[in-house]
């Protein structure tokens, strides 16, 4: 009645607080439940104490009694053997009263020695419960632990659906594929832009150095036969046509690179 009364008030205050949603939860049960289990182990160690030392007491008393009756059987002997009947009659009166007392304690004696192994296998019984209880709190909280995180996941993932992930991932492809072929583009054009020819001659000219130079070391090592010095031709020059050609190629190379520019920002904005 009273763990009743008290989860009532609990769950009283926990709605004027607006934690119901906490005391419900099944961590907080399997909690409280085993904080109730041990305590109530615990009530329970105390009256086994209890009952043990009320039969201790009991035993205690019981030899306290068969040390008189002994003693008695003995003065009664004594004062027999002194002619003493009188008192040897008066001290048996005294042994069957004390033997009296002596029965009746034995019978409580073995009461409280059958109640005390009961109360012992009680206690060894619950103990052994708390510990499967405990093992069990253990595994249902991590079957719960397990729910929450399938929970959220399944939640994170209701948000997303395949035709939005296809549309983002088909959008970022073609932006993608359009940035490679306008790079495509720049390079091709770059490659037939006046730096690009000027480069290309440039080129040539240190391929025809660096020939030269190689061929002089080894006439100096003996590698090959020397023979007389020729004179460098000029590097080839553009004529004055190719001079016109490749000036309208830059120009219409800057009409593209306005055009593209101009595009970029359109789908930017």
């Amino acid at each position: 009645m009273f763990k009743a009364l008290a989860r009532l008030w609990r769950y009283l205050v926990a709605w004027v607080t607006g934690k119901v949603e906490q005391l419900e939860d099944p961590e907080v049960l399997l909690d409280q439940a085993r904080r109730e289990m041990q305590e109530m182990l615990a009530r329970n160690r105390e009256r086994a104490i209890q009952a043990i030392t009320q039969k201790n007491l009991l035993q205690a008393e019981v030899d306290k009694l068969e040390r008189r009756v002994r003693e008695l059987e003995r003065n009664v002997e004594l004062a027999l053997q002194q002619g003493k009947r009188d008192l040897a009659l008066q001290l048996i009166r005294e042994k069957k009263a004390q033997e009296s007392a002596l029965e009746s304690l034995k019978a409580s004696l073995q009461q409280a020695i059958e109640t005390v192994e009961s109360v012992k296998q009680a206690i060894r019984r619950q103990e052994e419960e708390v510990r499967v209880r405990t093992a069990q709190a253990l595994a249902l909280k991590a079957r719960w632990k397990q729910a929450q995180i399938q929970t959220a996941i399944n939640k994170a993932l209701e948000g997303i659906t395949i035709e939005s992930l296809e549309s983002s991932w088909g959008a970022a492809e073609q932006r993608i594929q359009r940035a490679e072929a306008e790079a495509a583009a720049r390079q091709e054009m770059a490659a037939q832009s006046l730096q690009g020819r000027v480069a290309a001659l440039q080129d040539a000219q240190l391929d025809a150095e660096a020939e030269e130079e190689l061929r002089r070391i080894e006439e100096r090592m003996g590698l090959r036969p020397a023979t007389t010095e020729q004179p460098v031709q000029p590097t080839v020059q553009a004529s004055v046509a190719d001079a016109d050609v490749l000036k309208e190629l830059e120009e219409l190379e800057r009409k593209i690179q306005t055009s593209s520019g101009d595009s970029s920002a359109r789908e930017n904005g």
